[in-house]
């Protein structure tokens, strides 16, 4: 019996849950099937999925052919409609050991071809705790899932549903489990992950789990945080970024644009001057902090205007790594229903432009590193990354996994070399 394929479209949480239905459907004995874990975040998101199960359909003639992820929860009756899709199971469905052991009974009479219920009323999140997702330097672990929040812009909650998180013992042993088994780094990750704790008994913070960890698994090389809502940190993080040095100088901020009108319509809870300020005191507290974001060029009502402030909130913040996001229309969501949409043409130019802001700021970046030395987890024997998340070559081979000192000596494109 063949293994199921997998195939993982969008974001890291959703290859984290792909490494988490492998071991279900292994599990399960399911054999012969392909799996699409898709996106949902644009409607270019859903129309490469579509794609990608045709793609899929023609390689794999005889297989099952299964999808679920975001798109298949927001939007079943979309796939279930293609004659190359076999079944859809929703977001919750898919992290459950009866759903894959139906997926592995004989098909017919026996398995419901969409298993889809309501996200909204779901209240627990990772019973499905993987040991060891990544590489095998670095690991990644979930803590909360969904988004109580609700961005005009975003598809998103209805996708993964309202927001819960995984209890803060539960993390913690997780986290001492990777430890043993050799990992160096772990990552933090979620839906949104500022709002950790607000369905807790007590409401503890994100902070408050961040100096839990490390109090409590103090041979933890390297803690690292991915993407936060800047406008949530609470004060033991920033006293975390302040005093702990096993807390990695580099935050993802979810900051989406520049201009207080424009984040306002996009139901934002933070203006620009928020995003400076957080910005600035991060960088006080721990002056080699480096700064990803995510902006979007184009949104609905977007002038010329307000696109400079985002242009210049890339210099205002200090921002280094940009995950530059051209505004997509899609339905269901407020901001499509906006009937000052920006041409497609202008919002590709300023995506171009807002990315060759961010290629600058990389260049003095990584200019700034020249003749500085860096702790380096190895990724691959030439390649590891600082603990500002920059590449770094190596001509010489290096253990894979550990982290080096190496003093950096030059540049080459993106990344340092050594």
């Amino acid at each position: 019996m063949s293994a199921p394929k997998f195939t993982t479209l969008g974001c890291r949480l959703n290859a984290y849950e792909t490494e988490a239905m492998k071991e279900l459907s292994a599990q399960a004995g399911l054999g012969n099937a392909v799996i699409v874990n898709t996106c949902a975040v644009t409607a270019e998101a859903v129309r490469k999925a579509r794609q990608e199960i045709r793609r899929l359909r023609r390689e794999n003639p005889t297989a099952r052919l299964i999808v679920t992820g975001c798109a298949a929860q927001t939007e079943p009756e979309t796939f279930t409609a293609m004659t190359e899709v076999d079944a859809v199971i929703g977001n919750t469905e898919k992290m459950r050991p009866e759903t894959w052991k139906s997926m592995a009974a004989d098909f017919i009479g026996e398995t419901e071809t969409v298993q889809v219920d309501d996200i909204m009323s779901v209240t627990e999140t990772a019973g499905h705790l993987i040991d060891g997702f990544g590489t095998r330097s670095r690991a990644y672990v979930q803590v909360q899932n969904g988004c109580d929040h609700r961005c005009t812009f975003c598809i998103i909650p209805y996708g993964r549903g309202n927001s819960r998180s995984v209890p803060a013992g539960v993390v913690v042993d997780q986290i001492k489990r990777l430890v043993d088994r050799g990992y160096n780094e772990v990552v933090l990750t979620g839906v949104d992950l500022t709002s950790w704790g607000a369905d807790l008994p007590a409401s503890p913070k994100l902070g408050d789990l961040v100096m839990r960890i490390l109090r409590l698994v103090p041979d933890l090389p390297r803690l690292r945080i991915s993407s936060i809502d800047s406008i949530e940190v609470d004060e033991n993080l920033m006293q975390a970024i302040a005093t702990e040095p096993r807390l990695m100088p580099h935050l993802h901020l979810s900051l989406q644009h520049g201009d207080d009108l424009i984040l306002k319509r996009m139901k934002r809870r933070h203006l620009r001057d928020d995003a400076i300020r957080f910005a600035e005191e991060a960088r006080s507290l721990r002056p080699e902090m480096t700064f990803g974001a995510d902006i979007i060029a184009g949104f609905p009502t977007e002038t010329e205007a307000h696109f400079e402030n985002s242009l210049k909130l890339v210099d205002d913040c200090h921002l280094t790594w940009l995950h530059v996001f051209p505004y997509s229309r899609r339905e269901g969501t407020p901001a499509a229903r906006i009937p000052s949409q920006v041409n497609g043409m202008i919002i590709k130019d300023r995506a171009a432009r807002l990315r060759a802001a961010g290629d600058r700021r990389v260049a003095l970046h990584l200019a700034e590193q020249v003749g500085r030395s860096h702790r380096i987890l190895m990724e691959s024997p030439h390649m590891g990354r600082t603990e500002q998340f920059t590449e770094v070559a190596f001509a010489t081979p290096q253990p894979e996994g550990e982290i080096v000192t190496a003093k950096i000596t030059g540049t080459s494109g993106s990344q340092l070399s050594v």
